[in-house]
């Protein structure tokens, strides 16, 4: 592998994280208050945890639609967010945030994979390559986590340290 495809394999990995330019899953759950998760902000039709489900479900779908060529999309949009008046304990949040970064770490494992062709067509998807699904979910899983930093600004749900 030479530097150059090291390099543009470590800028999918930097945008999973989303670590470049904008704020982080990890920074955005930080320290999440329990009595927040189940929280409807005013005009918005679901909650805290429900955005983090959907997080967690996309990504998921992509992860395996990468890996999988028998693999099943949920039926979009309705099986790609909880119902909307589901609610979680403080566990089912924990258990959404680890499936979400576990997910995301097996992510970062394909796209620092010498063995994975990048930007050659997925073998049972032949539109599609690798490197346009990590950047599609990337692209996702920021606007979401930005949408989640502006829910725990309207619930008052960041702690008194956070600017």
């Amino acid at each position: 592998m030479t530097d150059a495809q090291r390099d543009v394999r470590e800028q999918l990995v930097i945008g999973l994280r989303g670590a470049d330019a904008h704020m982080t899953f990890e920074e955005a759950v930080a320290d999440f208050p329990d009595a927040a998760i189940n929280v409807r902000p005013p005009n918005v039709g679901y909650t805290p945890w429900h955005l983090i489900e959907h997080l967690r479900i996309t990504q998921w779908d992509v992860l395996e639609y990468i890996r999988d060529p028998d693999h099943v999309s949920p039926e979009w949009p309705l099986e790609y967010w909880p119902d909307p008046s589901a609610e979680t304990t403080p566990a089912g949040f924990r258990a959404s945030v680890e499936g979400f970064l576990a997910d995301r770490r097996d992510l970062e494992a394909i796209a620092r994979d010498p063995g994975v062709d990048m930007l050659g067509p997925i073998p049972h998807a032949p539109r599609h390559t690798v490197a346009r699904e990590l950047r599609v979910i990337a692209n996702h899983n920021s606007y979401h986590v930005g949408e989640l930093a502006v829910l725990r600004q309207v619930t008052g749900s960041w702690g008194p340290d956070h600017r």
